[in-house]
């Protein structure tokens, strides 16, 4: 009596039929790519509603590694009881029209559902991410022949797979994000995957969902146009908008990720809305005499407000911006009204790496207001960087900088103890809750403005500007600085937790 059931080791065969070792690679290379593109962008899908702050990179991250290391797993089991050219098509097509949803689904989510967000996010990395992580073990089911080539198929596909990984990531930081949407980049990518899984159906012909996967890819295109929380552009760092303000014709609020980041008058450049830039400005009146020229430095750009203002009331300033996003630079220009002649010069380059390029003793004045989220760069805290700004101010030169902190104010604290360390003379100013000189009243945060020389500033005349323009904040030095400070660690580039020791807050905006 003949027993009809195959083998294994005859099954394995079987399965590894029409599978070269091209098509393998090619399937195991595009496939991890994937993985990574969809990590990627979904950092910039969620920056707008949860901050792009070390926090939700961490998560993002854990979550794809979450789902490679499940896709893997289960893929490898799959494929031992399953034939595994019944799995390679249904993987990449049903990936494929999940990241083609991610979009909306993400975006409506966060208007309509916020408290769900961070597990609908999960779910648009782990389902597509654990179903692209399967392929290679599928993949590598249907290649091992005999156990004598193991080492060498494993070894082979691993290596391609991570090939795929690294050329996923250069691409998409490189390449697609400043270049495309990052809707389109994922509809993209969820049409190639469809594409893909067709492919393998035609070559199988064992698996028929296809056309139905490119209808809800069609579906995510026409649902991401449709979908809240568009952008007016989207740059290589935020999602850009620009808001008319309905009770001034010529005023326009800046929007990144979420946040009102600056606030512009086209016609009148003397005209601060945003209480932070009224201190500042009233900082830089008091210090420097009425109208004389500066030469400036500001480590962030947004809006360039503080900019437009100087050039203003100080004719002759020079002020070179550094300003990391190259599409806020070019928002600026397209709809905010900067002009050339304007003696501000932008470039679109890193706030440490622009200190760096410059000469020592170059500068009257360095502005810090850069900000990712609701945080300053780490990198621009630091006892190091603020050596760097202590060496391009001359000897009567002001650094002033533009804080926020919440709660116990730890970030600010440590901040300022970083300054008093590099700068002879700190001062602090704020709401008198805030900066420990009503110890009645309950601090609420938000901004502080921070202000640092080698020379003693003239505080009486800082206050009379902030009387002026804004009423009720307060300028804190000496023994007052010193116990609000209350040995909170100086930030140093080999230690500068900002991201934890911010305190979260509700407010969508940096002033």
């Amino acid at each position: 009596m003949t027993n009809s059931s195959s083998s294994p080791a005859a099954e394995d065969a079987t399965h590894s039929s029409g599978l070269g070792p091209r098509v393998a690679a090619v399937l195991v290379f595009g496939s991890s790519a994937a993985v990574l593109v969809v990590e990627i962008v979904a950092l910039r899908l969620l920056a707008p509603y949860l901050g792009l702050t070390l926090e939700t990179s961490t998560t993002v991250i854990g979550i794809a590694l979450t789902a490679i290391a499940a896709g893997s797993w289960l893929g490898g089991r799959v494929a031992d009881l399953v034939n595994p050219r019944r799995l390679i098509g249904p993987s990449l097509g049903v990936s494929g029209a999940v990241v083609a949803l991610t979009p909306a689904v993400l975006r409506a989510a966060a208007e309509l559902a916020p408290v769900l967000l961070l597990l609908i996010a999960s779910l648009t990395i782990l389902v597509p991410g654990a179903l692209l992580a399967a392929v290679t073990p599928i993949v590598t089911k249907l290649r091992l022949t005999s156990l004598a080539e193991t080492g060498t198929v494993v070894g082979r596909l691993s290596g391609v797979g991570t090939v795929g990984a690294i050329f996923g990531t250069v691409l998409t930081g490189f390449v697609l994000v400043s270049r495309l949407p990052v809707s389109g980049i994922l509809l993209g990518l969820g049409a190639l995957l469809v594409v893909g899984a067709a492919l393998v159906e035609w070559h199988t012909r064992r698996w028929s969902g296809t056309p139905a996967l490119a209808l809800v890819v069609v579906a995510g295109g026409l649902a991401t146009a449709v979908a809240p929380g568009n952008c007016d552009t989207e740059t290589k760092y935020h999602c850009a908008q620009v808001v008319a303000d309905p009770d001034r014709d010529s005023g326009r609020t800046l929007v990144l990720d979420g946040l009102r980041h600056s606030y512009v008058d086209v016609d009148d450049p003397t005209f601060l809305e945003f209480e932070y830039v009224r201190a500042i400005a009233s900082v830089v009146d008091a210090t420097f005499p009425e109208g004389e020229p500066l030469v400036a430095h500001h480590l962030g750009g947004g809006g360039l407000t503080l900019p437009r203002y100087l050039s203003a009331t100080r004719p002759g300033t020079r002020s070179l911006v550094s300003e990391i996003d190259s599409g806020v630079v070019r928002v600026n220009r397209d709809r905010l009204g900067l002009r050339a002649s304007s003696g501000i010069d932008v470039r679109a380059e890193d706030g440490r790496l622009g200190l760096r390029r410059l000469d020592a003793d170059s500068r009257d004045l360095v502005v810090g207001d850069a900000f990712g989220g609701v945080s300053v760069p780490w990198h621009l805290t630091t006892s190091e960087a603020m050596h760097d700004v202590r060496r391009v101010l001359d000897k009567d030169g002001l650094y002033v900088a533009n804080l926020i902190d919440h709660g116990e104010m730890a970030f600010a604290r440590a901040e300022v103890a970083t300054l008093g360390e590099v700068f002879e003379h700190v001062a602090l100013v704020g709401r008198p809750a805030d900066i420990g000189l009503d110890p009645t009243a309950t601090a609420k945060g938000g901004n502080l403005v921070v202000l640092a020389s080698d020379r003693p500033v003239d505080l009486r005349a800082t206050q009379e500007e902030l009387d002026t323009r804004q009423p009720g904040w307060k300028t804190s030095t000496g023994d007052d600085l010193s116990d609000w400070i209350d040995g909170a660690r100086p930030l140093t580039d080999d230690y500068a937790p900002v991201d934890q020791l911010l305190q979260p807050s509700s407010p969508r905006s940096t002033q």
